[in-house]
Order: structure tokens, then sequence, then C-alpha cells
């Protein structure tokens, strides 16, 4: 092996990178100057002929590229819905960045496979999910919802006589999706991504929290006939609500009872890990009794990007809409291989931040982590509802807040843009919006685990001065 200075390199990238740490309680959230072209010109440096020393190249990385950074880790960032960064989930993303491992068999990566079958158990057992599901690790909640709907579309298609992998989809039965109205955006694209499209969807009508209607459903469902896919959710990306569980259980057990091949699938990228809190076991009753769920790692249990996890009851059926077999590889050993859960062939071993984040915060730690963002979300509601400038749309049972701005001229959409546009220039915090039913609202999203009392503090002090700054 040639003699390579790795020292040099990883002094720069360390101390940069723990000043930039050091940085976030008082730093800007959004980059003060995010301009696309001063970015571009800070950081067009063409590759020259005879190369430059690496650590060099990172010192100018980490000096041209950190005041365009936005401080998602620093716990005022509220927008979409954004973890931070765990420590532990830090020390292990750099240690699998220095181990360099390509990771999709056991028989080439022991040592990782292994932590991520744990960690896969792990989250199961906390979630409260079927202790023989099976679980991929995979970039985000939008691939870890296309697994487990690959997973359904085969296991629903195969019950009724036909191969979706050997024989492709032309000629298949007919297979129905039924979504509830305002589905997230990921779950159509994973239906594209899957040859389903969105004209084999059918919608059912939500109530004001946008949770799923169960006496709708059960209509809908008494027209449909043969395969069928639910979708519900588990954490509204608006409203953080959850749908009935239970009810949704009983009712595809009818349809599936009257011969209808039935897969229920759970979108939990929000608060899956809800069901790991005692406090909120009535909002996730009857959860452990559906197909497959879905969830972002690198949203509340806040591992680095990118995570994603896709877990399925049914083991056979995951593994088949998922496996691939090549003479030249070293597979069926007896042992996990990652490969065999998940779209990735080559893939980095990111199952491993899951074990790491899960061994340092413990059982405790993860009902803290979702009681305390969930009490946090109550505190800007409260603070906001008591200020007169707004009123909160939602109830507030997670980690997720609705806010309308109240304009004295009627035009609370322009108010609530106006407040966002003004915390945000001055890097107080982030927080963006949404249309929802018609309506230009804000939203906040607690996910970091770093937040705390005095953040929130900060952000409401800071909408409420330019909330009256943009009235007067």
């Amino acid at each position: 092996m040639r003699d390579i200075e790795w020292k040099s390199v990883l002094d720069t990238a360390s101390t940069a990178a723990l000043e930039y740490l050091n940085s976030l309680p008082e730093r800007p959230v959004l980059p003060e100057a995010a301009d696309h072209g001063a970015i571009l010109a800070a950081l067009d440096c063409p590759p020259a002929a005879a190369g430059v020393d690496p650590a060099h190249v990172v010192d100018d990385l980490a000096r041209d590229l950190r005041p365009y950074v936005t401080a998602q880790a620093g716990g005022r960032y509220f927008g979409f819905v954004v973890g931070g960064l765990h420590p532990a989930a830090l020390g292990a993303e750099l240690l699998v960045s220095a181990w360099d491992q390509n990771s999709p068999m056991f028989a080439a990566t022991p040592g990782v496979a292994v932590a991520e079958e744990l960690a896969a158990r792990w989250f199961v057992d906390l979630a409260g999910l079927p202790p023989q599901c099976s679980v991929g690790f995979v970039t985000g909640g939008q691939m870890a919802t296309f697994t487990c709907l690959a997973a359904a579309r085969h296991e629903l298609l195969r019950q009724v006589g036909w191969d979706v992998e050997a024989r492709g989809l032309a000629g298949s039965p007919p297979l129905t999706v039924v979504v509830k109205t305002g589905v997230h955006v990921t779950v159509l694209r994973a239906l594209r991504f899957l040859g389903l499209g969105e004209q084999a969807l059918v919608s059912v009508p939500c109530d004001d929290e946008d949770r799923m209607r169960p006496d709708l459903l059960e209509d809908v469902l008494s027209g449909i006939h043969g395969p069928t896919i639910v979708v519900v959710e588990c954490g509204n990306v608006n409203t953080g609500s959850f749908d009935d569980f239970t009810a949704v259980a009983d009712i595809a057990e009818a349809h599936r009872a009257a011969g209808n091949p039935t897969w229920v699938h759970v979108d939990g990228a929000v608060m899956l890990l809800a069901a790991a809190t005692p406090a909120m076991a009535g909002k996730v009753a009857g959860l452990d009794r559906l197909d497959s769920w879905s969830t972002d790692g690198h949203k509340l249990l806040n591992v680095a990007y990118d995570c994603g996890i896709a877990i399925c009851a049914n083991a056979a059926a995951h593994r088949a809409a998922m496996s691939v077999q090549a003479a030249y590889l070293e597979q069926d050993t007896g042992a996990r291989d990652p490969l065999d859960w998940g779209p990735d062939f080559s893939r980095r071993a990111r199952g491993v931040q899951v074990y790491a984040t899960l061994r340092s915060l413990g059982r405790d730690g993860v009902v803290d982590l979702v009681e305390r963002t969930t009490g946090l979300a109550r505190r800007f509601a409260d603070g906001l509802r008591k200020s007169g400038y707004a009123e909160i749309v939602n109830d507030v049972v997670s980690n997720q807040v609705l806010v309308r701005w109240l304009s004295p001229d009627g035009d609370n959409g322009r108010l609530a843009d106006a407040v966002m546009a003004g915390v945000r220039a001055e890097g107080t915090a982030f927080f963006t919006g949404t249309t929802y039913r018609g309506e230009r609202l804000m939203r906040i999203s607690v996910s970091d685990w770093a937040t705390d009392e005095n953040d929130v503090d900060r952000a409401l002090e800071a909408l409420l001065r330019h909330a009256r700054r943009a009235i007067a």
C-alpha cells in the first residue's frame, strides 16, 4: 500500500468541523449571503494539471463553503421536517467514512453487516413491531416507502398468480392503491417508480386533523375487488396527526377475508418513533397489526444524512422484491446480507449510525426525545396563541405545529410569508410554509434532539417581533 499522509487531512477536517459545531449556538441558521453567483465564484476552482495537496483542498473547502452552510443541526432549524445530528451518529459516520465499507454482503464486510443487523432488531423492538420483521437501511423515507410498496406489489400479485419480478406489470391483474386526501408526495413518487402510476389511486377524505376517515375507507373498499394496497400515516407532515390504526387494521382484515389480497403500509417518516413512547400508546394502537412501515432515521432519530428505514412484517415478500443473485458474489452464507433488503447494491453502512445512536440514547433516551420535541412544539403553540398575533390550526399531538398569522387586512398568507422571511434573513431561526386546504400557513417542525426551551423562546421572540413590524 502506498504511504499516505492521513494525519494532516484528518487534523484539518476535524479542526474545521469542531469550529463549525462550536459555532452552532450563535450561528445564523440560514447563511447571510446565500447568493448562487457568490457561492459559485467561491468554489469554482477547476482541477489543475498538477493537482493540490489533500489537506490544502480540505482547508480551502472548509474556508470557502462554511459561510454558505445552513445550520440544520443547530437547534433552531424548524423548517420542513429535518432532524439534527446526535454526537454518536457523527462519531459513527466518521468511522464509517474512514473504514470505507462497501457493504452489500456479510462476506465482504462482516462487521458492519452485523452492526446493521442489530440496529434493525433494536429499532423493531423499540417501535413495538412484530419481532419477525425484516429491515432495510436505505437513503431516506422516499426509498423506504418505495421498498415497502415493492414488497406489497410482489406479495399481492403473487397471491393472484402473477410473478411481477419475472413478468413485469404488462398484462398483470389490476392493483388498486388507496391513499388519504393529501397523501405525502413521496408516496406518489414511489408508486410512479413502481410502475403503478397515480391513476391507480383511490383517495379517501380526511377529518379536520388530516386523519383518514375509517368510515369512508370502509365505503371505498366495499367498491374495490382484487389486490389492494392501503397507505396510512404515523405523523402527518402538516398536523402531526396519527391515523386510526386499529380501525384500519379491522377494515383491512374484513377486506382480505372477502377475498381481496390486502396490504397496509404506514408512512411513518415523521413520527414512527412515537411507538416507543408509553405516552403515545393511544395514538399508535393497532400499528403493529399492519404490514409495512417506513421512516427516516435522519428525522427524529437524528442520525446523519442519509438514512431511511424500510420495515416489513412479511420478510419473504420483502426479500423477494429486493434480492438478486449473481455467480460472482458470495451470498447465502447464513448471515444477513444488506443487499437483500433494499434497492442499493453498492452502499455505505448507514445502519451503523442507527446502531450507535440507539446504543447512546437507550430506551429512555428515545422516549425522552419523542416527548421533549412534542413538548417543545406545544411551547411554540402556547406562545403564539397567547400573543394574539396568531392562531394554531392543528391539535398539537406530536412535533408539528400549523400556524395562521392574523393580519389586520385579512391577508394572513402575506403576513406569514413576511414573518418567515424576516426571521430567516436575520438568521435567528428557520421556518417554512405550506398551503393547507387552500390557505397559506406557517409550519413548525421540532425535530432536532439539541433544541431546548431557550431555542424555542428565542425563535418565538423573533417571530413576534417580525409580526409586529410587518403589521406596522
